[in-house]
């Protein structure tokens, strides 16, 4: 099982999404914005990748710099502004069974679909 959250006007989500394919993968296609995550998913998506919920964040969006920079929330604040913002969240991640990664770095997407022990 391969998901990818994913946003088809993205440059990086689609050149994710192209690796996959390239990979040999068929992933499950989520597209948060259509479909957006729930407190369960960013709970699941979070205990894969290992890593604060801040690290999920666009800072680059307009919305993150006039109304978030610079102000302190916690974990579960920043869920919330996730699920009600989702343009905020970097992508694509890239979910299995038992691990994620955000793969808008296409060097760490890649070091990713090489360990995948996937069929």
């Amino acid at each position: 099982m391969i998901k990818i959250y994913h946003n088809s006007r993205c440059r990086k989500s689609r050149a994710g999404y192209d690796l996959l394919k390239a990979a040999g993968y068929n992933p499950e296609v989520v597209e948060y914005l259509k479909t957006p995550l729930t407190l369960a998913d960013f709970n699941r998506i979070l205990s894969k990748l290992n890593v604060p919920v801040q690290n999920l964040v666009r800072t680059q969006e307009e919305y993150f710099k006039k109304q978030l920079k610079g102000k302190k929330f916690s974990e579960r604040e920043w869920i919330q502004i996730l699920i009600e913002n989702p343009k905020l969240l970097r992508r694509p991640i890239i979910e299995t069974k038992l691990r994620a990664v955000i793969g808008d770095d296409a060097e760490n997407l890649e070091d990713f679909i090489k360990n995948l022990d996937i069929p």
